[in-house]
């Protein structure tokens, strides 16, 4: 084995194919994930791929899980640690609304629906996000059912605005067209507060 290639196993770690992998969903859909043009595009060679995965399918399983546990470690997680629930939903509708490139890998599986490793994925983030905000506005003083049906109506919405925007491409809004419509979806959707 000469040096190069073991360098290049050494830079390049199974995270960076994966986020490489979620950086071409976001920009160009997950067909376009492939070894080769992965390999160029992170400027090595396709042994530093076989180090890590044995198929491109494993690599694609592998970000879409990566891709998941992010929206459940990284923003879910420091949601519940804010001690008012009244003060969660706020703070999850602005947080989320900022983070791009999660929207876009969202948008990009939305039109890969038929794809039989996105299908499983997008089922268990989508339960576990109307779980979340049900349980978020329960915890806020909605009865359950009703809290069901705003988690649902607050999903719906955050799915329709994908669609609109990066499926449908709609004309862009400026930042402070999309800030004071995250403003309205907060205002709409958070539950007023109770006159105990």
């Amino acid at each position: 084995m000469n040096d190069g290639a073991k360098n290049e196993r050494v830079r390049l770690s199974a995270e960076d194919w994966e986020d490489g992998a979620l950086a071409l969903i976001a920009e160009q859909g997950v067909g376009a994930v492939a070894v080769e043009a992965l390999a160029r595009r992170l400027g090595v060679t396709k042994g530093s791929f076989y180090w890590h995965f044995r198929t491109r399918e494993a690599l694609l399983q592998a970000a879409l899980e990566r891709w998941e546990e992010y929206g459940e470690r990284e923003v879910l997680a420091e949601i519940e640690r804010i001690p008012d629930p009244r003060k969660r939903l706020p703070e999850l509708f602005r947080r989320v609304a900022h983070e791009m490139q999660p929207h876009r890998v969202y948008a990009a599986l939305l039109k890969a629906l038929d794809h039989p490793q996105v299908i499983p994925v997008m089922s268990r983030v989508s339960q576990r996000r109307i779980d979340f905000l049900t349980r978020m506005y329960t915890e806020a003083g909605l009865e359950p059912v009703v809290a069901l049906h705003r988690a649902r109506l607050t999903y719906a919405a955050y799915v329709g605005f994908l669609q609109l925007n990066f499926t449908l491409g709609l004309p862009r809004i400026s930042h402070d067209e999309f800030d004071a419509y995250v403003e309205h979806m907060i205002a709409t959707l958070t539950p007023a507060k109770s006159n105990d």
